[in-house]
């Protein structure tokens, strides 16, 4: 290789190791321009149906934004910050009971297999565990870590708001910013690319907004039906949590059934029954219908995924799997595929 072509394998290889240095930044900047793709949506669809420029329909949408925000606080937060302290409390209770319950169908199988109580050492461990009490040391020091923990996250909120309304302010000018990292010949074909990732974003959000609506309706209806206390936290816990694919819904079943395994055991099965079904509905009946138009992703993918970017990003990382999943198939269909690997094969076929 040319002396240039040297400069530029190593100016590559050094901006990658400095991404992968500063990785934490750019999950929240991505987290920013995920968020700024919902606004852009929104505005769109503001400017499309009401024929307005761009300036007015995004003071509409913010303004749109601030009252929907206002009234959910107003209406729905009192009481679900109330019963989900209630379903906190709860918490400790059916643990025990369940592992009553487990115990007790432990020394029934004992019975009719050997005749004898279940194994020693594990009531005992059990029983310590239900009994022991931990320790609180260093009250101050973890009241200040919690601080410290509480601050940091609210600063890293505070700037992800402020990056997205920034580029929800002028999306063309920043993608134009990205274009031009970009060598001269490959400029017009990036700036195609960036356009399907924003599309298949657009899609990818929008479909998510009405499964997680129909999955807190389903819920909610399903859990009065039942008779199961604190409704309006469990059902919208399980609508928070379907944006998490696969972990998300299996962690918003422990509540509900921690509340009705405190009725009675049967109660709580039937609360597993509900929520097996409300997720094949979501699977099979409501994804498909509303996201008929997304970007498809087979399940293997999207847990492998959220495995590798929790690892890579921590937390934020299993938020965002989905929607940087959905980028990279994008990105990888696009690029690697289409302008890298068909070009190959069709040099290949030429005699």
């Amino acid at each position: 290789m040319k002396f240039g072509q040297w400069i530029g394998v190593i100016a590559t290889a050094a901006a990658l190791l400095l991404l992968w240095h500063l990785r934490e930044v750019v999950i929240h900047l991505f987290a920013a321009i995920v968020l700024a793709m919902a606004l852009c949506t929104v505005v769109g669809v503001v400017q499309q149906r009401l024929r307005c420029g761009r300036p007015q329909a995004l003071l509409l949408t913010l303004l749109g934004l601030v009252l929907v925000l206002t009234i959910t606080l107003a209406a729905v937060v009192p009481p679900f910050v109330e019963q989900f302290q209630q379903l906190l409390l709860q918490l400790p209770a059916a643990a025990e009971r369940a592992a009553a319950l487990l115990r007790q169908t432990l020394d029934q199988s004992n019975r009719m297999l050997y005749g004898q109580q279940a194994v020693q050492w594990l009531q005992q461990s059990w029983g310590a565990a239900s009994t022991a009490a931990t320790p609180v040391g260093g009250g101050l020091q973890g009241l200040l870590g919690v601080a410290g923990n509480l601050g940091s996250g609210l600063i890293q909120l505070l700037f992800v708001l402020a990056v997205s309304l920034m580029i929800a302010v002028q999306p063309n000018a920043y993608r134009e910013v990205a274009v031009l990292l970009a060598p001269s010949f490959y400029r017009r074909r990036l700036r195609q690319v960036l356009l399907q990732c924003g599309e298949a974003l657009s899609s990818w959000m929008g479909g998510v907004l009405i499964s997680s609506l129909c999955v807190a309706l389903l819920a909610g209806i399903g859990l009065s039906l039942l008779g199961v206390k604190l409704v309006v936290a469990n059902a919208l816990l399980a609508g928070l949590l379907n944006v998490i694919p696969n972990v998300g819904p299996t962690l918003s079943t422990v509540f509900p059934m921690s509340v009705a395994l405190l009725v009675s055991p049967w109660k709580a099965l039937a609360v597993l029954g509900l929520y097996v079904l409300v997720q094949n509905l979501e699977s099979y009946v409501i994804t498909p219908s509303v996201m008929h138009h997304q970007v498809k992703l087979l399940p293997g993918l999207t847990l492998a995924a959220q495995f590798l970017f929790t690892v890579l990003f921590g937390p934020l990382g299993l938020l965002l799997a989905l929607p940087l999943a959905v980028c990279l198939q994008v990105v990888i269909r696009e690029v690697l595929i289409r302008d890298v690997l068909d070009p190959w094969r069709r040099q290949g076929q030429t005699p």
